[in-house]
């Protein structure tokens, strides 16, 4: 569908020029991001949270290889390598705080980004390749966290890497070789270190590959909007700049100011204590857990405290862990109503909410010790995770009755501005 307005990359300056023959850098940016890509008119703030992650993958990017520079991927050092980091280092408490916390903003941001494609359909087609890169990259992002979380090599370090590969070992027959492999050993020790260290470094890298990917599958279709309908000409659209840099551009700005505030105000408050303290395989830490980004998948696996079948119930919890986050891969084809939005599917959005509770529970159950009520909690909260995917889902996309919808983006913003003005005006 070609666009009036998007006119096409003619660089005037000779320089420019040389380069669009040479290399056509400028152009491939003009066409992706730039005034020749239409984007609908009508995407809200939930649309910025792609553009925020991004700024937090290059956040961690740019930090980690900072770090890296004085890191020392050495069980009898490490620890001691991150103090030298904090206090001796020129700004290094900033580095470190700064990766840290940006961590945490980046999950913050990327489970708002997955809960707005719950909500507005974004996984449904003609996008399902987008939706199914951001699950690679959502993986992707938890093993690299994962392995982030090991090398400070304090008690919470040491302590998760041994319960979470431990987990490997209820795999029958494979299980233990698998985890000697992960480990480099029996226990987490120098080779631990030194795989995580070097795979930690590598995957952020990995992930900028697929967001590459993910942003040239989303560029096939377009972008998707608020009320689900694809676009249908060019009344239906503007170009992304200045429209969106201008509203990406406020988002990254508030992301910033809320980083910043973290960062220098309250930078342990997303951490634990217990990880200041040097990693000591003699001493186990009164409760291990994760950190808040794993809770609800670590409250899955704690949810099985009994052997079903012949299957042991410690392995049953790993496969819920694991299949937790699988299901994701299968969304486009769970959910089989022709609407996207759920503006217009009134009882799908009565259940995207209780998804949304359900997730924070097992959240808060995932922090709490394995006794009750936390137990049953996290039991009840697992069992409707799975129900919502596999059961409630499929039934409502075939039950549902629709509310009416606009038949173009242009008609829904035209209504929306319709209905605004008459209320202005009497508030006025």
């Amino acid at each position: 569908m070609s666009f009036p307005w998007a006119k096409p990359y003619e660089p005037t300056h000779p320089l420019m020029k040389w380069m669009d023959e040479k290399l056509p850098i400028p152009r491939l940016v003009y066409n992706a991001t730039g005034p020749g890509y239409p984007v609908p008119r009508n995407l809200n703030y939930f649309w910025n949270f792609g553009v925020l992650a991004g700024a937090a993958l290059m956040i961690q990017i740019i930090t980690g290889i900072v770090l890296a520079m004085h890191y020392a991927a050495n069980a009898s050092v490490a620890f001691n390598s991150v103090e030298h980091i904090m206090r001796d280092v020129n700004a290094g408490w900033f580095i470190r705080y700064a990766h840290m916390n940006g961590a945490s903003m980046f999950f913050i941001v990327v489970y708002l980004h997955i809960f707005r494609g719950l909500y507005y359909g974004s996984y449904k087609a003609p996008r399902e390749m987008v939706w199914l890169l951001g699950v690679v990259i959502f993986l992707l992002m938890m093993a690299t966290a994962f392995m982030g979380y090991v090398l400070p090599w304090g008690q919470m370090s040491f302590w998760g890497a041994q319960v979470i590969t431990g987990f490997f070992s209820a795999i029958p027959l494979v299980g233990e070789p698998v985890r000697q492999w992960l480990l480099g050993g029996f226990v987490p020790d120098n080779a631990t270190l030194n795989r995580f260290f070097s795979l930690h470094y590598l995957l952020p890298f990995v992930i900028l590959g697929v967001i590459i990917l993910h942003i040239w599958a989303l560029h096939i279709p377009g972008s998707s909007n608020p009320t689900g309908i694809e676009v249908k000409g060019e009344q239906d659209t503007v170009p992304f700049h200045p429209y969106y840099t201008a509203k990406d551009g406020f988002g990254v700005g508030v992301f910033l100011l809320i980083f910043v505030a973290l960062t220098f105000f309250s930078p342990n408050m997303l951490g634990h204590a217990d990880n200041y303290i040097p990693a000591n395989s003699l001493s186990t830490p009164a409760h291990i857990v994760p950190e808040w980004y794993f809770l609800p998948f670590y409250a899955i696996l704690k949810a099985f405290t009994f052997n079903f079948l012949w299957i042991d119930a410690k392995l049953w919890g790993v496969i819920a862990m694991f299949a937790s986050i699988a299901l994701l891969f299968f969304l486009p084809w769970l959910d089989s109503s022709p609407v996207k939005s759920s503006n217009y599917r009134p009882l799908y959005r009565i259940f995207f909410w209780i998804l949304v509770i359900d997730v924070l529970l097992l959240g808060w159950c995932g922090m709490q010790p394995a006794e009750q009520p936390w137990v049953i909690l996290s039991q009840i909260g697992a069992i409707y995770y799975f129900a919502h995917f596999l059961v409630i889902l499929p039934i409502v996309s075939r039950i549902e009755r629709p509310l009416p919808m606009p038949n173009s983006i242009t008609e829904a913003v035209l209504a929306k501005h319709a209905t605004d003005a008459p209320s202005a005006s009497a508030t006025a």
